[in-house]
């Protein structure tokens, strides 16, 4: 019988030949994730009597939740992350600024195909676009791994997504994930590993595959997967080797001298063919359509021609699922000779300092400040009700993250609708629910 990617994946990290959907394995991954979560992680890991870390180089923490720092609180716990950073010599550590955990880590090529990462963070499905096995674990469960270096999984049952064909204009990965949330409900695939196939997804650039894996966290997800193709293994050589000639300058030491091409294909893994799937899901990319997500759930989806004309105070684009240079194109497109709405406002925030950087250079910043936008700092922003733009009570934001939950904000008397970003920049040029098409 053959053996999905859950199953390649989980055999490998627990050094077993072979391992079953249902089955428990001791998994040791390949980078623990954290970020501003680190503080209260360190903090349980001491309850532990554990002094050392067990594999410090296998860390990666991010400063990236709350940033700058909006209170002292926040303050204290990014102080205690830099001194834990300090103390276990974890060399993987990303300051206030340099972007979301998500979005670094891939840009600094730290997860490589076939690879398990866990992390203190729901949204470590992400690393799934690298063909790597990512979930999200508790804070008790990063500080055992710190401890041990590994942790008890259930190997979980795979569900199969076939999207065929391509997407038409003006449709995106984020509408083909509201769809599939929509359809199937945000439990629909509750501790499963969400294998996505079809020609569809070959169609897709880089920056729209990252959008899927990351979407599946809301879809209820242990991990997702799309097979790394060539695209991917170009990617990850080429900022493989750029990370080893930075970290060999830094430190003073002699250059690897590896082909890093290799390196990053040789742990890949592909599901066979006769592998066994709980549910077999089959899209056609051309009949879909922009899709809107209401308040208060991400399976409460809809057309945006249901929900256009909807009056929005906020426009926000961001997030680890679309703060991407792809998305802040997508927006100036439509933005190009425009302004924001009078009685609307709107807060872009780059996923990222290298997002940022590039974002500036080809005009994209620019373009944003003229049409009357708010530029932030590289992190997850008011995505989780931090700061950096939380709504006031009874204001309507349309925001290009993943969560529209009641109070996800920060303010629980408002309300989200999750779209595509160019969904989001017609939005804020209308002052309510437009589509980017029309506009």
């Amino acid at each position: 019988m053959g053996k999905t990617f859950a199953e390649k994946a989980l055999a490998r990290a627990s050094g077993q030949p072979d391992v079953t959907a249902g089955q428990i394995v001791d998994a040791r991954p390949d980078r623990i994730l954290s970020h501003d979560n680190t503080a209260a992680i360190y903090r349980l890991f001491k309850q532990l009597g554990v002094e050392k870390v067990k594999h410090p180089e296998r860390l990666a923490v991010t400063l990236d939740h709350a940033v700058p720092a909006p209170t002292t609180q926040h303050a204290q716990n990014h102080a205690e992350a830099r001194r834990f950073v300090a103390e276990q010599g974890v060399t993987h550590f990303f300051e206030v600024g340099r972007g979301i955990c998500h979005q670094v880590l891939s840009e600094e090529a730290l997860v490589l195909p076939g690879q398990l990462i866990l992390g203190a963070d729901s949204h470590t499905t992400h690393y799934g676009w690298l063909g790597a096995f990512g979930a999200g674990v508790g804070r008790s469960e990063v500080a055992a791994l710190w401890a041990t270096g590994e942790l008890w999984l259930r190997v979980p049952e795979s569900i199969k997504i076939v999207l065929n064909g391509e997407l038409p204009f003006g449709v995106t990965a984020k509408d083909f994930c509201l769809k599939l949330i929509g359809d199937l409900g945000a439990d629909g695939g509750l501790y499963a590993s969400i294998e996505f196939h079809g020609d569809g997804i070959r169609h897709l650039s880089l920056e729209s595959r990252m959008v899927i894996p990351n979407m599946m966290a809301e879809f209820g997800a242990k991990n997702a997967y799309l097979s790394p193709d060539e695209a991917v293994f170009a990617y990850l050589a080429e900022r493989l080797e750029r990370r080893k000639q930075r970290e060999a300058h830094e430190s003073g030491k002699a250059e690897e001298r590896e082909d890093w091409s290799a390196v990053v294909r040789r742990d890949a893994l592909y599901p066979d063919a006769d592998a066994v799937y709980i549910a077999t899901h089959v899209y056609d990319a051309s009949t879909l359509e922009p899709m809107i997500a209401k308040p208060h759930r991400v399976d409460n989806v809809v057309p945006l021609s249901e929900v256009r004309g909807v009056r929005v105070q906020q426009a926000f684009l961001g997030t680890c699922t679309n703060g991407r240079l792809e998305d802040l194109a997508a927006a100036c497109a439509v933005l190009q000779g425009k302004r924001i709405a009078r009685g609307t406002r709107m807060v872009v925030i780059p996923a990222s300092s290298e997002v940022l950087q590039e974002a500036t250079r080809l005009g994209y910043i620019s373009t944003f400040l003229e049409a009357g936008a708010v530029i932030g700092v590289p992190g997850c922003g008011p995505c989780m009700g931090n700061h950096m733009g939380i709504p006031a009570p009874n204001e309507v934001t349309i925001s290009s993250a993943n969560r529209n939950f009641r109070g996800r904000m920060g303010t629980r008397e408002s309300e989200i609708y999750l779209a595509s970003p160019a969904v989001v920049a017609a939005s804020a040029v209308a002052g309510y629910i437009a589509d980017p098409r029309d506009v």
